[in-house]
């Protein structure tokens, strides 16, 4: 079993910074790409931003050039910095985790972390 825990969210006033952490932990062969998706009060869940392995990174345009995503694969940690946070960035971030597992055979199988609240407000 695979477990994603995140942390980091809070309330923040607009033009704050807010970072993210996200940390797998279980059993695994590795991780493939790793992300970050929010949902607001009535909305779809909606991509924030993702990385592969190697770093490579897609960033939905209304957060680009305010967030940063990482990542520290010796850590299996994925991290979300949020510079310039506006109140319609409001709402449950979830990390997302594409996993590679062995067993009998190789499979991938996205898990999904818990959510952490993001409130900008003043």
């Amino acid at each position: 079993q695979v477990q994603l825990v995140e942390s980091g969210g809070g309330l923040v006033q607009p033009g704050g910074s807010l970072r993210l952490s996200c940390a797998a932990s279980g059993s695994f062969f590795l991780i493939n790409a790793m992300g970050w998706y929010r949902q607001a009060p009535g909305k779809q869940r909606e991509l924030v931003a993702t990385a592969t392995r190697g770093g490579d990174a897609n960033y939905a345009d209304s957060v680009k050039g305010r967030f940063t995503i990482s990542r520290d694969n010796a850590k299996n940690t994925v991290y979300l910095q949020m510079n310039s946070l506006k109140p319609e960035d409001t709402a449950v971030y979830y990390c997302n985790a594409a996993v590679v597992q062995i067993t009998t055979d190789i499979s991938q199988k996205d898990y999904w972390g818990q959510g952490t609240q993001v409130t900008v407000s003043s």
